[in-house]
């Protein structure tokens, strides 16, 4: 079936799909986290020759991202089942207007119709992308990258003897077959048919879809993460919060890239971080950090002196830029201009730094002592996520249901005429 064909069919279904009642989606969700454990076996094979494809040509972090194993399998039904838990967000009246002459005006959420997601190499993706689609009443056509195509499509075909089972049409999840740059373009192109296009993945991909598309998209993903450690931090607070930002599962957007460092604890806390971020790792058989410095930084510690992107860079990979500041106001005019508005964050126990910077940084989620790796559907409840927004219009942070819905208004009336 060629991509335009798929796209055809899926807006054909989207009239029954809107119709579907809270009980039906639950039962077709349940179903489909059934079948992921259900063909295990079979995923986890064809994700076993994309692993093998994949080794040589890829970095470690990015190997990590794409390999699936039972208990990430188990991972996903889980968030699908938890999908299943959270309220219909179609259907609900946002607003009611009375009106002098009769007239009873709903504003009523409703789904957006087709939802194509453009990916790269999380398999993840595929289950998360297709359960928030179907829970939102939309028919999702998901395009996977090359590298996690076979995993992607054993997902896939699973999820749709899911929803079969369940009463619903197959073509309600789709999977893109040809994974050329042509299908992406086709999907970027059709206007009419996909009314909502999600590009997630790296920063090209990104920007290729959001300056290309001539359908209506959102902007997602990539994360200039900070975190800045105030004069007044509590230290060991800050160094246990930047491991786990940083080498958590540093391929992941929500990862700390920089580290800003206030110039009154610089002598004391950048040996300390050091020592966390390469000697403890290693003793604990982690991967050691390695920090590219600003001049400031470098006077104080070892490490790579940074390069003129290097404040620029999502480096998904156990790598930390490191610069010195003079206080939290330049701190705030450093991430201005360098953070991509994903995840930034402060640590310290001064109210009024605190308040100034979650006032003053522009990102979908600013944190005050917590860890950049919070950003996650999932973490904030919504279940699982389509992907980060890192625009403001229609959406912003992790997109779950809502942000899957549009509205329309739904006038009622008795015989009224203007």
């Amino acid at each position: 079936m060629t991509t335009l064909e798929m796209l055809k069919k899926a807006k054909a279904v989207c009239p029954e799909m809107a119709f579907l009642t809270t009980q039906q989606k639950n039962k077709a969700l349940n179903n489909i986290a059934d079948a992921i454990i259900a063909s295990a076996d079979e995923i986890l094979a064809a994700n076993a020759l994309d692993m093998a494809e994949a080794v040589g040509t890829m970095s470690e972090v990015m190997l990590d991202r794409l390999e699936l194993n039972m208990s990430r399998l188990e991972g996903m039904a889980k968030g699908v089942r938890e999908v299943a838990e959270l309220p219909d967000p179609t259907g609900r009246v946002i607003r009611r207007t009375e009106r002098p002459g009769g007239l009873v005006i709903d504003k009523v959420a409703v789904p957006m119709g087709v939802v194509s997601i453009i990916y790269e190499s999380r398999p993840n993706v595929t289950s998360d992308a297709a359960a928030l689609c179907l829970k939102s009443g939309n028919v999702c056509v998901l395009r996977s990258g090359k590298a996690a195509f076979r995993s992607a499509n054993a997902i896939t075909e699973a999820m749709r003897r899911g929803v079969k089972a369940a009463g619903l049409p197959e073509e309600s999840i789709n999977l893109v077959q040809d994974t050329s740059h042509e299908s992406a373009n086709e999907l970027m192109r059709a206007v009419g048919l996909v009314d909502l296009l999600i590009p997630r993945g790296g920063a090209g991909l990104i920007r290729n879809v959001t300056e290309n598309a001539k359908v209506p998209c959102i902007k997602t993903g990539t994360g200039i993460c900070h975190i800045y450690v105030d004069k007044d931090a509590d230290l060991n607070m800050a160094l246990n919060i930047i491991e786990n930002a940083k080498t958590s599962r540093p391929s992941v957007c929500n990862a700390e890239e920089v580290c800003l460092v206030h110039e009154a604890i610089a002598e004391k806390f950048l040996p300390m971080l050091r020592q966390k971020l390469t000697g403890e790792q290693i003793l604990k058989g982690g991967h050691p950090v390695e920090t590219r410095l600003d001049s400031a930084a470098a006077a104080i510690i070892d490490g790579v002196p940074a390069g003129e992107k290097d404040f620029d860079t999502e480096f998904l990979d156990y790598i930390l830029a490191i610069k010195i500041v003079s206080d939290v106001k330049e701190a705030v005019r450093h991430i201005a201009l360098h953070s991509t508005g994903h995840s930034d964050g402060i640590v310290t126990n001064n109210k009024e730094a605190a308040d100034y910077f979650a006032a003053a940084v522009d990102s979908a989620a600013v944190y005050i002592n917590a860890s950049t790796r919070f950003t996650d559907g999932g973490e904030f409840g919504l279940g699982c996520e389509m992907g980060i927004s890192t625009q403001k219009l229609h959406a912003r942070g992790p997109m779950g249901l809502e942000e899957l819905c549009t509205y329309k208004y739904v006038v009622r009336g008795n015989g009224n005429v203007r």
